[in-house]
C-alpha cells in the first residue's frame, strides 16, 4: 500500500487507514484540552460512525460539532462527572458538560461494573454533550456478555413535532440496545426515534444527494426531497412509522419513551416546554443539558445458559432464507461489524472534501491507494 494525494471533488472519496484517523482525532481533541486517556476513548466513539458506515455520525461532526462545543464552552473538556446519588444498583450522574463521547462510555463502564454486582445497574446522566452513535456506548456492555441499552433525549432541543402537531416539541432522542449474539457480530439497534437523524440529512445535502420521500416534510405535511431544505428551516423531520395513518404515532411515542427515561428520570433539560408553546412553534432550543440512560443487564446473574441461547437465537436468525434474488438475511449489528471488520484492515473511506476539512484542522490523515 502507497501514499498519494487526495483527488478533490465533491463526491471523490479516498481511504485512510483506520488507526492514522482513530490518532489524529484523538490527538485533535488533546489540543483542545480533552484529557490524553480520554481524548482516545472519545475518538474510539467517533470513529466508530465511520467505522461501521454511519458517516453521519462519525468524523464528519468533528469541525461542524465537537470543536465548536469545546472552544465555545458549551461543553468543558476539563469536566469531572459528578455523583449526585448511589443506590448501589441505580447512580444518579451530573455529567457537568463533560463530552458526551467519553463520558457515555464510562458512565456505561461504571454500570456494567454495577450490573456485576446486583444483576442490574442503571446510570442516570444530566448536564451531558452530545455522544455521537448511541450504539457504540451500549457495545461495552455486550463486549462483557451483557445487555447494554442506551437512550438520550437532546437537552432542551425542539426540532420535531408531533403528528399532526404544529409546534417543535422533540429532539430526535436516540435508542440503543446491544448484547452478544453470533461470535464477533454482535447485535446493536442503534436507531433515532424520528424516521432519520439529523446528520443523516447534512451528509446527503453536503453530497447532492436527495432526501427519499418520507425523510422530510413541509409546513402542511407534503413530502420535501430537498435535502438541503432542513436547514433552512423549510422542511420538518419525519417520525418512524412515516404518516400518521402509517404508524407516525409508534414513532413518536418511543420519542417521548426516550424524553421520559433520559430527561426526566435524571432531571436534565426537555424538549416540551412551556417556550415551546408561546413561541411560533419553529425548532428552536439548544442541546444543553442532555439526559442519558445507560443499563446494563446481566442475564448470567439470573440464570445459566444465557451466552448459548442468544447465538442459537440470532444464528436462527441468520439461517432464515431470504426471498429469492435478495439478500441474506441479517440481523441489525451484523454488516455493520462485518463493514468494520473490512475497514480496519484496508482503510476509511472520507468523502475528499471531508478529508480537506480534516487536513485543515492539523490531522494528519495519509491516503491510501491499491499496491502496485
Amino acid at each position: 500500500m502507497t501514499v498519494a494525494p487526495p483527488v478533490v471533488g465533491r463526491r471523490e472519496e479516498v481511504r485512510v487507514p483506520y488507526t492514522a484517523l482513530l490518532g489524529e482525532t484523538a490527538a485533535c481533541l488533546t489540543r483542545l484540552g480533552v484529557p490524553r486517556a480520554r481524548s482516545r476513548l472519545a475518538a474510539e466513539a467517533l470513529c466508530h460512525g465511520d467505522l461501521t458506515g454511519m458517516d453521519s455520525h462519525g468524523v464528519f461532526n468533528l469541525a461542524r460539532l465537537y470543536v465548536p462545543l469545546l472552544e465555545s464552552g458549551r461543553a468543558d473538556p476539563a469536566a469531572e462527572p459528578t455523583t449526585l446519588r448511589d443506590l448501589g444498583a441505580c447512580v444518579l450522574l451530573d455529567h457537568r458538560r463533560a463530552l458526551g463521547l467519553w463520558a457515555a462510555s464510562e458512565g456505561m463502564d461504571l454500570a456494567v461494573r454495577r450490573a456485576a454486582d446486583h444483576g442490574i445497574g442503571l446510570v442516570s446522566v444530566r448536564g451531558a454533550t452530545h455522544f455521537g452513535c448511541a450504539g457504540v456506548h451500549a457495545l461495552r456492555a455486550a463486549a462483557r456478555g451483557m445487555i447494554g441499552v442506551v437512550a438520550a433525549n437532546c437537552g432542551g432541543q425542539r426540532i420535531a413535532r408531533p403528528p399532526l402537531g404544529a409546534a417543535a416539541l422533540l429532539g430526535t432522542n436516540p435508542l440503543s440496545v446491544a448484547a452478544p449474539a453470533v461470535e464477533g457480530r454482535p447485535f446493536v439497534l442503534d436507531m433515532s426515534t424520528t424516521v432519520v437523524p439529523t446528520g443523516r440529512v447534512r451528509t446527503a445535502a453536503r453530497d447532492g444527494r436527495p432526501a427519499p420521500e418520507g425523510w422530510l416534510t413541509d409546513d402542511a405535511g407534503r413530502p420535501v426531497t430537498d435535502a438541503g431544505a432542513y436547514d433552512r428551516g423549510e422542511a420538518w423531520l419525519g417520525w418512524l412509522g412515516g404518516r400518521p395513518e402509517t404508524g407516525a404515532y409508534k414513532g413518536f411515542g418511543l420519542g417521548l419513551t426516550v424524553e421520559l427515561l433520559a430527561g426526566l428520570v435524571s432531571g436534565a433539560a426537555t424538549g416540551p416546554s412551556r417556550a415551546a408553546l408561546d413561541g411560533d412553534g419553529r425548532p428552536g432550543g439548544s442541546d444543553d443539558d442532555i439526559g442519558f440512560l445507560l443499563l446494563a443487564i446481566a442475564p448470567g446473574m439470573l440464570r445459566d445458559g444465557f451466552p448459548e441461547d442468544a447465538r442459537d437465537v440470532f444464528a436462527t436468525v441468520l439461517d432464515c432464507p431470504p426471498l429469492a434474488g435478495h439478500d441474506p438475511v441479517r440481523y441489525p449489528g451484523h454488516q455493520e461489524a462485518e463493514l468494520a471488520a473490512r475497514r480496519r484492515a484496508s482503510g476509511v473511506p472520507l468523502p475528499a472534501s471531508l478529508h480537506a476539512e480534516l487536513t485543515g484542522l492539523g490531522l494528519d490523515l495519509p491516503v491510501l491507494t491499491e499496491a502496485r
